[in-house]
């Protein structure tokens, strides 16, 4: 493959804005240079929203044609509230129906993917029965819509989150029925904090083959691309700016080269979104 293809296929870009309207993340993805974006389908901290139009809907459809965009190129990310684990059934309840109307916005929009956090257990569960609360609740809302691929993302350890062991992301998996629609996006930041090392060689293929073997590449559809502000076992949720925080430019230098991440969107959630551009630009000048 040579350089300008490995670019090509390399759909790079950061977490844009719907503000103004949902169509609007095209321009915005576009204005800093990106190939790949990831974005909120409604307000990620609320419950509700109005309904798309068809205005809106066909809009959208429009621009993702105008600006030459494909859904796979698109991660779009469910809001803060759900809890597809909680071990109250009314507030399960709660985030399932909202959980599916998150899907049903994906798939009006023609896109494909659903990032989410699996789920949190409160401490009033064990792990094993919130993975299979998790598990059940998508597998209700794989039967009431269609086509989306559920995207679980591993989490950083924090608090009751489930997702910070690769285990968590594999045993959830192996418990939904459609295969085909279940996929899993790798936060490097949560990676790291989590207790995965990434930042020598050596640490780098460990964390990545511990990955292929337990939950397994084919089911890799998406990447947060981001630095952390703390060291490895931080169990801290904070991203930090490419390249100023712990994980060290070697590491970018080799996940940029790293061909299991082409043909996939790869989401920068950086603290800093007026460098994004440059950001774009210094993570593609990595690509040999």
């Amino acid at each position: 493959m040579t350089r300008e293809d490995k670019i090509k296929n390399t759909y790079l870009g950061a977490h844009v804005s719907i503000q103004g309207g949902v169509s609007n993340v095209f321009k915005n993805a576009t204005a800093i240079g990106a190939n790949g974006f990831g974005m909120f389908v409604k307000n990620q901290r609320r419950w509700d929203a109005k309904p798309y139009t068809e205005n809106e809907i066909l809009e959208f459809k429009d621009s993702m044609r105008r600006y030459k965009f494909k859904p796979e190129q698109i991660l779009p990310h469910d809001g803060y509230l759900i809890n597809l684990g909680s071990p109250d059934d009314e507030k399960r309840e709660k985030s399932l129906n909202a959980f599916v109307d998150e899907m049903e916005r994906v798939n009006q929009l023609g896109l494909i993917y659903l990032n989410t956090h699996p789920g949190s257990h409160l401490k009033e569960i064990s792990e094993e029965k919130c993975i299979e609360l998790i598990a059940d609740s998508i597998n209700k809302a794989h039967k009431l819509v269609p086509n989306v691929i559920i995207v679980l993302e591993n989490t950083a350890g924090q608090g009751s989150n489930m997702g910070y062991k690769f285990e968590h992301l594999r045993d959830i998996i192996n418990l939904i029925e459609d295969k085909e629609r279940i996929a899993v996006c790798l936060d490097t930041c949560h990676t790291v904090a989590a207790g995965y090392p990434l930042s020598s060689e050596e640490e780098y293929n460990e964390t990545m083959t511990a990955f292929g073997e337990i939950v397994g590449f084919k089911y890799l559809k998406g990447v947060h691309l981001n630095d952390s502000m703390f060291g490895v076992g931080s169990k801290k949720d904070r991203h930090h700016s490419i390249g100023e925080g712990t994980l060290g430019m070697d590491f970018f230098k080799r996940f940029m080269n790293d061909d299991r991440f082409r043909g996939i969107p790869i989401v920068m959630e950086t603290i800093d979104e007026t460098i994004w551009k440059k950001e774009i630009e210094l993570l593609i000048s990595l690509i040999d």
